[in-house]
């Protein structure tokens, strides 16, 4: 009933509202306002953290998410291609589950990463990819344009006038269980690595590490092209093969030089990563 009611309560705020029916960039059609993207976001928030048993916030050394924050999520913020920034909430939290290898990021900004996929990477560059593929996901409204798609405008719209409350309930559950926020198409995955090769540019940060996770799932045998394996990640973050070979050629195609996840250097960050993240979690 409480995850009935958080819903609810965020519809209340579309039926007091003037709604338009917009197209975001590439004509894609989307109900929600930014500002519905932020609100919607806040309520996932608020139910996150009343759900430690599902989302146990991490609570060992605090200095973990203050290096990640100021050194790997600010910066890439600070890139002038993440539009948003002063329209959204952006925030990060870490989620202790050591055997989830995934991140994932809310309507209106909100990002989470896993412990399992913090122990599992071994550079600053690697995190960071994932990190900018996570805030494209919401500059991009991809969580907001799927609700609309699945429900069609038409759904949506009946809501808002007050004309079909019990698909509410529908909506609720696809919600919270992670349907509508966490599942991708591969469009829009393709599109996220496409903005974090964009975003990290402006950073210190080896532009292509988005790729570097998938490089060392497949290396260590997690994941290949004919793999059965089935993990969070994966069920929700699809082709990761063909995803390294695109971000291969994005590079190629800007002049940037090919690198892996076993590569060196100060834009790569793996000492760095050792010491100031990996080493200090439990």
């Amino acid at each position: 009933m409480k995850k009935l009611k958080i819903l609810f309560l965020s519809f209340n705020f579309f039926f007091a509202a003037f709604f338009i029916v917009s197209c975001d960039e590439g004509g894609v059609i989307n109900i929600f306002s930014d500002s519905d993207d932020v609100s919607l976001g806040q309520q996932v928030v608020e139910e996150i953290n009343a759900n430690p048993a599902e989302y146990p916030r991490y609570t060992g050394d605090p200095s973990v998410k203050i290096y990640i924050v100021d050194n790997i999520f600010n910066p890439i913020l600070n890139s002038p291609k993440v539009a948003k920034k002063s329209i959204y909430r952006y925030s990060l939290e870490i989620v202790q589950d050591d055997s989830v290898l995934n991140a994932f990021a809310l309507p209106g900004g909100p990002v989470y990463l896993y412990t399992g996929l913090l122990k599992y990477l071994d550079s600053e560059a690697a995190l960071a990819g994932v990190v900018g593929h996570e805030i494209a996901h919401a500059e991009r409204r991809h969580a907001t344009q799927r609700m609309t798609a699945y429900y069609g405008v038409s759904v949506l719209l009946s809501l808002v006038l007050g004309q079909n409350p019990t698909e509410i309930a529908e909506i609720a559950a696809n919600l919270f269980v992670g349907l509508a926020f966490l599942a991708n198409s591969r469009a829009k995955e393709d599109e996220s690595d496409q903005y974090s090769i964009e975003y990290l540019k402006d950073t210190k940060y080896y532009p292509g590490g988005v790729k570097f996770f998938f490089e060392k799932m497949r290396d260590d045998g997690i994941v290949s092209s004919q793999s059965s394996q089935i993990l969070t990640f994966l069920s929700t973050h699809p082709d990761p093969i063909q995803r390294i070979a695109s971000t291969n050629t994005r590079l190629t195609n800007a002049g940037i030089s090919l690198r892996d996840y076993t590569t060196t250097g100060a834009d790569i960050g793996r000492e760095s990563y050792l010491t100031n993240i990996k080493s200090k979690l439990p």
